[in-house]
């Protein structure tokens, strides 16, 4: 069975794959985010803060849509793909690359009190915009889930034409993640825990039993855990990430198996990846970590730190 590869998105180096112990750059220069599955080898990805683009397997670019809004992120159902955008609207891109902006997201119930996330660092207020953090389809394709940061969660079940929130706005949000193959299953990783829904995102539980602290920034399912990265804050100097049995209602676990008690600051928002037996975590001074038999052993994969990563794609 061939190594699959982890490609390293970043705010500002571009993108790159690792292969073992082979570091290949591509994009030089350039943001790259929001990096998702399309097709057989295929990623979807955010380059430049306005260019919708797709990667194919062999590792060429293709500029698929352009946009005058700031992107953000992104997801495929079927043939069509709906980007988020860092001023809390969501485009939908047709097959022939013609935009839509969803003016039912942006009539959606309680939009009025989302706000920008902000923190007083050194005696000055700062946070990202008001913007959708992350999105995320059920394997049916019949719900698409938004996380606005900090807006909770809407969820549309007519392909974007209507949208219902969901989850308390104050839960703060910073990513959504869909199961792969169970439809009813969504989790989510807020500042107030570990959400988890098992109706598709109408009704979300909050979990926090094992965390070390409650501030939850990354999630992502594997074969049969879910993990999820926890901190004090966002701007924690350390982080620590946690798995559970997706069925199971115990405590979450930390991770073990060579994977350190803590981590250098936090994982944020996409910075856990898993396809198959393999998973991967980067944290936020750009040291990686995999596995290769579903979470039960851990290696730091090479001396060189990616600094600045944006998220991580297993291909």
């Amino acid at each position: 069975m061939p190594t699959p590869s982890i490609l390293v998105a970043t705010w500002a180096s571009g993108l790159f794959s690792v292969t073992g112990k082979m570091v290949h750059q591509e994009l030089a220069g350039q943001s790259v985010r929001s990096m998702v599955a399309d097709g057989p080898g295929g990623v979807l990805a955010i380059v430049g803060g306005h260019s919708l683009c797709r990667r194919s397997s062999d590792g060429e670019w293709t500029e698929i849509a352009k946009s005058e809004f700031e992107l953000s992120c992104c997801v495929r159902i079927g043939n069509v793909v709906f980007v988020g955008t860092d001023d809390a609207h969501i485009l939908r891109v047709d097959p022939d690359g013609t935009q839509q902006c969803l003016r039912g997201f942006d009539a959606v119930a309680g939009r009025e009190r989302w706000y920008a996330g902000a923190a007083l660092i050194d005696g000055k207020l700062m946070g990202p915009p008001l913007g959708i953090r992350s999105m995320a389809a059920t394997c049916d394709g019949a719900v698409l889930l938004a996380n606005v940061h900090v807006g909770g969660i809407p969820r549309s079940i007519d392909s974007g034409l209507t949208w219902q929130p969901t989850i308390d706005i104050d839960s703060d949000v910073h990513q959504v993640c869909a199961h792969p193959a169970r439809a009813g299953i969504v989790i989510a990783a807020a500042a107030k825990g570990l959400c988890i829904s098992r109706d598709a995102g109408t009704i979300w539980t909050i979990e926090q039993q094992g965390l070390h602290a409650h501030y939850c920034s990354a999630v992502a399912f594997g074969r049969n855990d879910i993990f999820v990265a926890a901190s004090t804050d966002h701007f924690a100097t350390q982080g620590a990430v946690y798995r559970r049995p997706i069925d199971s209602n115990g405590p979450l676990q930390p991770l073990g198996g060579g994977m350190p008690k803590w981590i250098d600051g936090i994982a944020d928002t996409n910075c856990i990846a898993t396809r198959d037996s393999t998973g991967a975590v980067i944290d936020r001074s750009g040291h990686l970590y995999v596995s290769h038999d579903d979470g039960a052993s851990w290696s730091y994969s090479f001396d060189d730190r990616l600094t600045d990563p944006s998220g991580l794609h297993i291909c």
